[in-house]
């Protein structure tokens, strides 16, 4: 849950001014464990910030810190104590009030975490500010109704997994989808890319590359279509997400990554109730892409052709449905 976000307005309106000489002003705001927190700003440019101190953890030079359309993430030393603090910091161009709900979302996380040991706390840190940095670039908007069944479907098929007896972490750390992997779930050496419809007649799967239906990349390679039914009595993709976390049987680290993996692939919690359509979830099917399947790849197209967009009935492809458990066998997963 995001922390309140008075403690940082306050802080920061009391620390705004103008300054020609470059440095920090900041004051302290409540801890996050074994973490010190504080809500800063940095001059001379007098953008907002909130500096985070992992005390007995350091950072590797080469570590590649995140950096979004708003927001930078840098290596500081505010009080000259060696110690290593992080500088979550608003760029002049970032809007002032998504950066503060994203403050109070990373400084949320923080306090959920039970461990106070720093190493975890900084992979805290660093997985929710990532997760931002893609949310951002997504747009930090509702996701649009097509995206909202290609969620819909992709949590389906995530509780399906988790049903079928394959461990919680290993499915969320499987799930591709929201880091714009080139197949949605990446399990063993192989693959499985859902689908999604709402559709009463056909199913027709959109498929956005030369790579996406290509099993030279990861074998063996299926497509699983989940077909949604829209009524009055179904499940909002709030109670979906819900759904999925519950799946996850209480295992706190597959429920943070989870958390993270949601914001990456563009839904964020304070967006819920822009989401009122409710569905069940119909039927679902896995196929096998092999030779034979309708698709277009890298090694069956002419020379010269780089990017392509084309639509797949799978309801008229042929060949039998797989079984779920017999598909994961084969991928080695349970």
């Amino acid at each position: 849950m995001a922390r309140p976000i008075e403690e940082f307005i306050l802080a920061w309106k009391s620390l705004s001014g103008s300054s020609a000489e470059a440095g920090w002003r900041s004051i302290a705001v409540s801890p996050a464990g074994g973490c010190d927190l504080l809500a800063g700003r940095r001059f001379p440019g007098n953008e907002e910030c909130m500096l985070a101190c992992f005390t007995t953890v350091g950072l590797p030079a080469a570590e590649k810190l995140p950096e979004g359309l708003g927001f930078s993430v840098e290596r500081v030393d505010p009080h000259g104590d060696g110690k290593t603090w992080l500088a979550l910091t608003r760029k002049e161009s970032g809007n002032v009030e998504l950066f503060a709900t994203m403050v109070c979302d990373v400084a949320g996380a923080l306090d959920a975490e039970t461990s106070t040991e720093a190493g975890r706390l900084l992979r805290v840190f660093l997985g929710r500010v990532r997760a931002w940095q893609e949310f951002m670039r997504k747009g930090a908007q509702v996701l649009g109704p097509e995206a909202e069944i290609g969620l819909l479907g992709e949590l389906s098929f995530l509780r399906a997994l988790v049903d079928e007896g394959v461990p919680a972490m290993a499915v969320i750390e499987s799930w591709m989808g929201p880091l714009d992997g080139v197949q949605d779930f990446e399990i063993g050496t192989g693959a499985i890319e859902v689908k999604s419809t709402v559709s009463t007649i056909g199913f027709t799967a959109k498929i956005g590359s030369l790579e996406q239906l290509d099993d030279s990349l990861r074998q063996p390679l299926f497509v699983a279509g989940a077909r949604l039914s829209q009524t009055e009595t179904g499940q909002n993709l709030p109670e979906f997400v819900e759904a999925a976390r519950e799946s996850l049987n209480g295992d706190m680290e597959a429920e943070r990554m989870f958390s993270e993996r949601l914001l990456s692939a563009g839904y964020f919690e304070s967006h819920a109730d822009r989401y009122p359509r409710r569905f069940v979830l119909s039927g679902m099917f896995v196929l096998e892409v092999a030779e034979g399947f309708p698709r277009i790849i890298p090694g069956n197209v002419p020379n010269g052709i780089k990017r392509v967009f084309y639509e797949i009935d799978l309801d008229r492809v042929s060949g039998g449905h797989l079984s779920l458990s017999g598909v994961l066998q084969r991928l080695g997963a349970i």
